[in-house]
């Protein structure tokens, strides 16, 4: 009786997949960290989050012993001490919140740190996927000429809401009103015009629609609050979004994706995320291959290879 209920005890043991395992509790202004027990008298401590102590706290896991580190991906707080860990040889993990949320055990007295730092020991958390090197950064031109893109599609939206206000159907008879036409009669309105004969034939010469068809679009009841809201809209479009920043983004981007560069790149739907991405930035030759094997995404492109981890 005795040595059933010991082999079941054993077989309840959990194996310990990573024994130098540690763990950050992600915070804006405070990082709480833990290791295992056996490693230091006080193995939960909290540090801040200026650099200096980032480099205190990566100096602490490297004298416990620690080899890889699991944090959760809380807002933009975890990159620089994920970046700082990186550089300093250590195996990230970067996990979601919901997946340690869910895993079932958790004691009421243990701290977010020790239960993320237990989960990782015995190998519960599945790491996200994040690049590295050149094609992290790569990503960051990406996303920095989409979130550029996206302010100014909004403050459009706005342009467009004080024209219909108005019963100025300006960006029905235009296909932009960024464009050469639209933003010349957008600021005459502003500056005081509200003559539609006038104002449509500010017509550029390459519009598709009629000086006729524009004079009929342009009358409308300009009521001030209304052109406020129009100039508004208009002085945030042209001084957050400068064009010309968002073609320094594509510069960028050909530095990695021209036709002679080799590139890899996992990201889910391949042929949205190419078309969307990568149509604009020059990129001419696209072979890749896939192979998936656990939780790595390895791309093969002429010859070449990158081992890839999107987040």
């Amino acid at each position: 009786m005795g040595r059933n209920k010991s082999n079941d005890k054993d077989r309840r043991t959990m194996l310990v997949v990573h024994p130098n395992a540690a763990a950050i509790d992600v915070g804006a202004t405070m990082h709480m960290a833990a290791v295992n027990a056996d490693r230091t008298p006080e193995p939960v401590r909290s540090f801040g989050t200026f650099t200096a102590d980032l480099h205190r706290l990566v100096d602490w896991f490297a004298e416990c012993g620690v080899d890889t580190v699991v944090m959760e991906s809380t807002s933009v707080y975890w990159i620089p001490v994920f970046e700082l860990l990186d550089a300093r040889g250590f195996a990230v993990f970067l996990v979601n919140a919901r997946d340690a949320k869910h895993v079932p055990g958790r004691k009421t007295d243990v701290s977010d740190a020790q239960w993320l730092q237990r989960l990782h020991s015995f190998g519960l958390l599945r790491a996200s996927f994040r690049p590295k090197g050149q094609i992290a950064e790569l990503r960051a031109y990406l996303r920095q000429r989409e979130r550029l893109l996206e302010y100014g599609a909004s403050h459009i939206q706005h342009m467009q809401k004080a024209l219909t206000e108005m019963n100025v159907q300006l960006h029905h008879v235009v296909t932009d009103i960024t464009g050469a036409t639209g933003l010349r009669i957008i600021r005459a309105i502003l500056g005081g015009e509200r003559n539609p004969a006038v104002l449509a034939r500010m017509r550029d010469r390459r519009c598709h629609a009629t000086v006729e068809t524009i004079e009929k679009a342009l009358a409308g009841n300009y009521r001030a609050e209304h052109v406020f809201a129009l100039e508004q809209a208009l002085a945030l479009d042209i001084g957050r979004v400068d064009h010309q920043e968002v073609g320094r983004c594509v510069v960028k981007e050909e530095m990695f994706v021209g036709p002679s560069y080799l590139l890899d790149v996992l990201l889910g739907n391949l042929g949205l995320f190419a078309s969307r991405l990568f149509g604009n930035a020059g990129l001419q030759h696209f072979r890749l291959g896939l192979q998936i094997n656990d939780q790595i995404g390895s791309w093969n492109a002429q010859g070449q290879s990158f081992v890839v981890a999107i987040v």
